[in-house]
């Protein structure tokens, strides 16, 4: 199957790839920056550079690649660009299916997050509306998720993945992450606000088998979500941090989530908890 991964030189795009790549698909990596290009062509893919706000030149690129499927993995997190990444959400992402549809592309998956339901008692499942009501700033990041889901849905067949925190290699929960440097300097509390982890290797697994999943919305977190008060000392205590300072207090929709609807599809998550993956994955082993 020919495939387009939009981000390909992100997080989970690097994750993902060598799975594609290894299941037989024929690959095309949209990137921002060319000098990705020798490293994707490494590892079999066929780089193409792409401005994903140019309108004409996502509909060239993607006329010239005609995928089965594209995978829009694209994010501006690494340098917590919250606007740009909002901006990718709206914009780019209606780019992407505009040239999607134009060039008989039938399926799109999409990175999302699994943070942004109505507060409420649990974890949340897909049905849960988004908390469109929120004040702001969690009001920007909202609208931006659902105006990238429903430009998403105008396709003929779509799936959202609606991913936990990121931990592992190159994310913010990494030992050399942002997250873990706020940590060792004691700068963020362990709250009682609920939240979902996943893996990236097995958040990248899951955007492989999504390719044979139905049109639909999938939590992709772990089996557990837990309070800060729980899971941030942890955390602390696998990268070598010292105790975090404990606040009782929580932020709106922090709920977690439940991943039932995707381990029906056949995904299970290598690292079922944060409390192994930690363990396992950050350091002291």
């Amino acid at each position: 199957m020919k495939i387009v991964v939009a981000g390909a030189s992100g997080v989970i795009g690097q994750a993902l790839i060598p799975l594609l790549v290894k299941a037989g698909h024929e690959v095309i990596g949209f990137t921002r920056h060319s000098n990705h290009a020798s490293e994707l062509r490494s590892m079999g893919v066929e780089p193409a550079i792409v401005d994903v706000f140019d309108r004409e030149g996502v509909f060239a690129a993607i006329r010239q690649a005609k995928p089965a499927i594209v995978m829009h993995q694209l994010t501006s997190l690494k340098d917590r660009n919250f606007a740009d990444n909002a901006r990718i959400r709206k914009e780019a992402t209606r780019h992407l299916v505009e040239a999607s549809l134009d060039a008989g592309v039938r399926k799109m998956i999409v990175q999302s997050i699994s943070w942004v339901y109505s507060p409420g008692e649990g974890p949340a499942t897909e049905n849960i509306p988004l908390d469109l009501e929120a004040p702001q700033p969690r009001q920007a990041t909202v609208e931006s998720v659902y105006a990238m889901e429903n430009a998403a849905a105008e396709m003929p067949e779509h799936v959202i993945l609606r991913y936990g925190l990121f931990y592992g290699a190159g994310t913010w929960y990494a030992p050399d992450g942002f997250m873990a440097e706020q940590v060792r300097q004691r700068q963020l509390p362990a709250t009682e606000g609920v939240t979902s982890f996943v893996h990236v290797d097995d958040a990248a697994e899951a955007a492989a088998q999504a390719l044979y999943w139905p049109t639909g919305s999938y939590n992709i977190v772990d089996h557990e979500p837990a309070a800060g008060t729980e899971w941030l000392p942890v955390y602390a205590e696998a990268i070598g941090a010292p105790l975090p300072i404990t606040e009782r207090r929580s932020g709106r929709g922090e709920r977690g989530a439940l991943n039932a609807k995707a381990l029906q599809q056949g995904w299970n998550p290598r690292y079922g908890s944060w409390r192994e993956g930690f363990r396992l994955a950050l350091g002291n082993t």
